[in-house]
């Protein structure tokens, strides 16, 4: 895949980000917790001019984050059936995605994987594989405020019945030159093809970055 990087300005407002939690996570001096709520509200400004927002709601979801910031994790599932893979459409965007979203603390992301595609399809699997671990500030996704890892999973079908969720309105399987049209922030055209060429060459080992 040919490597995308964010906007130099988002990347730079998500490192500053990060330094401003961090440093506030480890109860600085008060002279210091000053400083760092600046870069934090510098950070949040920058990205609301980019990505045209308010800044009060990226001040908000800024606030959310405490402790050393690390990256979140976002876990997608391929489950193949006779060639096919398996989608569900998202209620928030009307697209087309894998069945996955963000893991969850106390599981492993395999764990997490296999809980999504339950909660979201309908379908039981068994987690047997993990394909890929991208970052997804280097892959074209819509910029989002949190700098996060996606690993994709290919997962085995063992049961189930289709069944949508308050997150999702349609559960369908689709051919490899079918490709829906997608959520574009939880998975892209590019990722899919990969997946299948993993498909084709199970020996393969995982890719990443």
């Amino acid at each position: 895949m040919t490597e995308h990087r964010l906007p130099w300005g988002l990347a730079w407002a998500q490192r500053l980000q990060a330094i401003a939690q961090t440093g506030l996570g480890y109860q600085p001096h008060p002279y210091d917790k000053e400083r760092y709520e600046q870069i934090r509200e510098i950070a949040a400004e920058m990205i609301a001019h980019q990505a045209g927002a308010s800044v009060d709601v990226v001040r908000g979801l800024m606030a959310t984050g405490e402790g050393y910031a690390t990256p979140k994790v976002d876990v997608r599932a391929a489950v193949f059936r006779d060639g096919q893979l398996l989608y569900v459409r998202e209620r928030e965007d009307g697209g087309w995605t894998l069945p996955g979203g963000w893991a969850d603390v106390g599981q492993s992301a395999s764990e997490s994987a296999v809980r999504e595609v339950l909660e979201e399809s309908g379908y039981q699997v068994r987690a047997t594989k993990l394909l890929a671990v991208y970052e997804r500030d280097r892959h074209p996704h819509p910029p989002i405020l949190y700098h996060s890892w996606k690993m994709f999973f290919r997962c085995e079908l063992i049961g189930g019945t289709p069944a949508t969720s308050f997150e999702t309105t349609e559960v369908q399987f689709f051919g490899e030159h079918e490709i829906p049209a997608l959520s574009l922030p939880r998975v892209l055209p590019e990722q899919i093809r990969h997946l299948y060429d993993h498909l084709r060459n199970p020996d393969w080992p995982t890719t990443f970055d």
